[in-house]
């Protein structure tokens, strides 16, 4: 397999290979139950996919008008309806297997993980409708959990949940289990991710390192909440068990409840965590706290060794901040925030197809030059939003020229300024109607 990314022409081609791949397999394993598109069509399922893949905010009927398809807003629709949502996914990673993101730090790639909620018209009929006494109307959501490569600005794997049925650690042992990490790889994630489990599953999975922030409080893990409030970098052993036996407490073995006996209905009042692993089981892992710049502390824990020093274990947990800003631009540089379905289906389809544009950016950008000049303050980067944009339409279009694709790209940059700091505004945003989009 010919695995390269060095030029535009060469990354559409992988995206086209992807394409072409996933939709040949799909229907050499689903031609007897699903052969919607043997007959010849305007739109084949190619087709289809590479315009979920370029479509943006806009209304449906002026997207279709924009790529230049002379087909019915309900045409696609019907066509896109024969494509399951795994077909987009299967794209992805193929995709991401034809390419090659090639920065590391000390070896290793950088993994962010967390979730994101994209909003979704209402429908009471589907899985991803949440009702509860504070929205007693209800309202669509599903959860989005990406791995996230922050040193190449790529998205490596995906679990897409329905909102009611959220579990971001879930989502992390899964990935974990599916995807084979043949580099080295560090696993980094915020507070919540904190788990006995999910700290197993990351130390048994080859080549697979962990940094994660966790509670410090008396809430905190016990071997945690044990050490003093002050910046220190130690390693913690203790043993796990799921029994309660005279030994067990002698040993001083930290008690995990589990629901063990499948056949049982368990209140759900009941607490209890998940563990895959035998009982007893010792784990050992590094601590590092240190003192912010406000006077308060970040504890992490990491399976790092101590080849990594504090002040790099600080910046790399730092770095997982790059996940944040690429939901912002999976949502509003790529349109996330105005879906073309209703469907539960036709959401994941078009999640998937952000993150292979994404990923497709992303990776032209890292070839674009952009001049530096000596009178200027600041350094410049590119503009993201426009990078998207310009992407967008070299996709699109058959005959692009990919050398005019960096100028156009290198023409549009913005100021770096590091170390600003603005508060989180956090508010929940609605989903925007099919019937309110923008003309442009």
């Amino acid at each position: 397999m010919k695995i390269v990314n060095s030029t535009p022409n060469e990354l559409k081609e992988n995206l086209d290979i992807a394409i072409q791949e996933a939709v040949a397999d799909y229907l050499a394993n689903n031609k007897l139950y699903n052969p919607h598109f043997s007959r010849k069509r305007v739109l084949t399922m190619d087709e289809v996919i590479k315009l979920l893949i370029s479509m943006q905010g806009g209304s449906l009927k002026k997207e279709l008008y924009d790529a230049g398809v002379a087909v019915t807003a309900s045409a696609f629709v019907q066509q896109r309806a024969k494509i399951p949502s795994m077909v987009m996914d299967e794209v992805f990673e193929r995709f991401n297997s034809l390419c090659k993101d090639e920065k590391t730090y000390k070896g290793y790639k950088v993994l962010a993980i967390d979730g994101t909620t994209v909003n979704m018209a209402r429908n009471p009929k589907s899985d991803s409708f949440v009702k509860n006494d504070s929205t007693p109307k209800g309202y669509n959501q599903l959860h989005v959990n990406p791995l996230y490569d922050v040193l190449n600005k790529t998205y490596h794997s995906c679990v897409i949940q329905p909102q009611p049925k959220q579990d971001e650690v879930g989502a992390l042992t899964f990935l974990l289990g599916w995807h084979e990490f043949k580099e080295k790889t560090l696993i980094v994630a915020d507070r919540g991710y904190e788990s006995y489990n999910a700290f197993a599953h990351l130390q048994n999975t080859p080549n697979t390192d962990f940094l994660i922030r966790v509670k410090q409080d008396r809430t905190a893990m016990r071997e945690i909440s044990k050490l003093p409030m002050m910046e220190l970098d130690t390693d913690v052993s203790f043993t796990i068990t799921t029994t309660q036996t005279k030994e067990d407490k002698e040993k001083g073995y930290i008690l995990l409840q589990t629901h063990k006996n499948e056949d049982r209905i368990y209140s759900n009042k009941t607490r209890a965590g998940r563990w895959d692993f035998p009982s007893p089981y010792p784990m050992t892992f590094r601590v590092v706290r240190f003192q912010l710049e406000t006077g308060e502390y970040e504890t992490l824990a990491t399976s790092l060794s101590r080849c990594f020093t504090p002040a790099e274990i600080k910046e790399l947990y730092h770095a997982r901040w790059g996940i944040e800003t690429a939901f912002r631009e999976l949502k509003y540089g790529l349109g996330l925030v105005n879906l073309h379905g209703k469907k539960d289906d036709f959401v994941k389809q078009e999640v998937y197809a952000a993150m292979i544009m994404a990923n497709f950016c992303s990776r032209i950008v890292n070839e674009v030059v952009v001049k530096k000049n000596d009178t200027n303050i600041h350094e410049y980067k590119v503009n993201m939003k426009m990078a998207i944009h310009i992407c967008r339409q070299f996709v699109r279009s058959p005959n692009a020229d990919a050398k005019q694709l960096l100028k156009d790209i290198a023409r549009y940059t913005e100021p770096v300024r590091p170390g600003r700091r603005d508060e989180r505004n956090i508010r929940a945003k609605s989903f925007v109607g099919f019937i309110y989009r923008v003309s442009a």
